[in-house]
């Protein structure tokens, strides 16, 4: 049975976008320049937009109860801060759709296990995990593939180093369809992310991308972070001990000073050659001050927002719940006309 409602039909000519991110850590910088920050383009610019907190996803590994309940809360105020609008998209949390649950495990049906245990993100997983992997953690691509499904998504937006995520997904609900009906499920496509905007690397490896889960916080920008801590941060980021200007950066240190340059690119919104010109004969202490600055200037009225959300959990909760009943109309209709071809229903 197809259900009325909120149907994407209503949005023919645009793209039905599905993301998802999971409540561990905050966000920081390169999350938000790189992911974020794009999905709001995409919103604004009129796309059916449709964004999951996937807190099943996250406890595919240990995770506390009150942790991430925390984590979910402070994941939906800084979206919403970020420029995220729950009137415009659909904001919920993954757990409240159980139809996610549901599609994963019909979707097992055809995933082939030799495919899982070739993924990259497996792969990678399990050379940091100090115990035997889970069948969640070794199951993921499946429940990835399931979220990106259920609701009729045409584009995925993701990293150019995330691209098999999305084959992958197609490849399942190739398979699907082969099995139980033509075009039951449809076939998104990925949307490669604006890389200049993801390029800010760690402010203590500056080799190595920003990230949530290192165990250093001083690597990066939160967003969530007080002016004073990001002045702080970006003052004590690596430069191989350099102090020279910074035009006549040494090897050593150039990727950090690079760093350091790419963070204020896409702060102020100045192209890199024109920060080189302007800032070369600085020393690279002046010039951290100078991006310190910006940054505490951009990010202070996000942070100010998401401080003020975090404030009323139970606004956020009802915002969640909301975008969740809408998620699962359309959820529910996907199911239903998979209940009709498997012979789970008559209608």
């Amino acid at each position: 049975m197809v259900l009325p409602g909120n149907s994407p039909l209503k949005y023919k000519n645009c793209k039905h976008i599905f993301s998802g991110i999971q409540p561990t850590g905050v966000l920081h910088l390169g999350n938000y320049f790189g992911a974020v920050k794009q999905w709001v383009s995409l919103q604004n610019a009129g796309h059916d937009v449709v964004l999951s907190i996937v807190d099943q996803h996250a406890i595919t590994v240990s995770q506390k109860r009150c942790d991430l309940l925390h984590n979910t809360l402070t994941m939906a105020a800084s979206l919403i801060a970020c420029g995220i609008d729950p009137e415009k998209s659909i904001l919920f949390q993954q757990s409240h759709v159980p139809e996610h649950s549901e599609l994963n495990v019909l979707l097992r049906s055809v995933a082939h296990t030799a495919l899982l245990a070739r993924q990259a993100h497996y792969k990678d997983k399990l050379k940091t995990l100090k115990h035997v992997p889970s069948l969640g953690l070794f199951s993921y691509p499946v429940l990835q593939a399931a979220d990106i499904l259920l609701y009729e998504t045409t584009h995925v937006p993701v990293g150019d180093d995330q691209k098999q995520h999305i084959q992958l997904a197609r490849q399942i609900a190739r398979q699907f369809n082969a099995k139980y009906g033509k075009d039951i499920l449809r076939l998104p496509q990925a949307i490669i992310l604006d890389d200049s905007l993801a390029r800010v690397k760690s402010l203590c490896q500056p080799n190595k991308k920003m990230s949530k889960s290192d165990v250093n916080p001083n690597s990066r920008i939160e967003i969530l972070d007080s002016p004073d801590l990001i002045r702080h941060k970006v003052n004590s980021a690596y430069t191989a001990e350099y102090y020279g200007n910074i035009a006549c950066t040494p090897e050593d240190s150039q990727a950090a000073v690079a760093n350091l340059m790419s963070i204020h690119s896409v702060v102020s919104g100045i192209d890199l050659e024109s920060l080189n010109k302007k800032y070369a004969n600085e020393s690279i202490d002046e010039y951290k001050n100078i991006v310190g600055n910006a940054v505490a200037e951009h990010m202070a009225p996000i942070k100010e927002k998401a401080d003020l959300l975090l404030k009323e959990p139970e606004g956020l909760l009802q915002i969640l719940e909301w975008g969740a009943k809408k998620a699962q109309i359309r959820a529910q209709n996907t199911i239903g006309k998979i209940h009709q071809k498997l012979g789970f229903s008559l209608w």
